[in-house]
């Protein structure tokens, strides 16, 4: 598999990068949590404690994302609708 991203692909994942975390809401920067590895753009904006925190994050025990009835398609929407929301702003 090719690991190179485009520039479509970098560009995408740099607005991502830039939106708040879409569980908590903290300010940007985020990090892109790809819901399918590879698929660049099926990724959500999380901060780094709901992305990779050992209690918070999705990838621990997602207690960040259980107190708010969240999964990862929820994340995906909020980051679907900022990023639409930014560009046409």
């Amino acid at each position: 598999m090719n690991n190179q991203l485009s520039s479509v692909e970098r560009k995408h994942l740099e607005r991502v990068k830039s939106l708040p975390c879409s569980v908590c809401d903290d300010p940007a920067p985020s990090e892109a949590h790809h819901i399918k590895q590879g698929s660049h753009y099926l990724c959500c904006a999380l901060c780094e404690e709901c992305h990779r925190g050992s209690f918070l994050g999705w990838h621990g025990q997602k207690r960040a994302w259980a107190v708010r009835k969240m999964d990862e398609l929820d994340a995906l929407a909020i980051t679907l609708m900022r990023l639409y929301v930014k560009a046409n702003a």
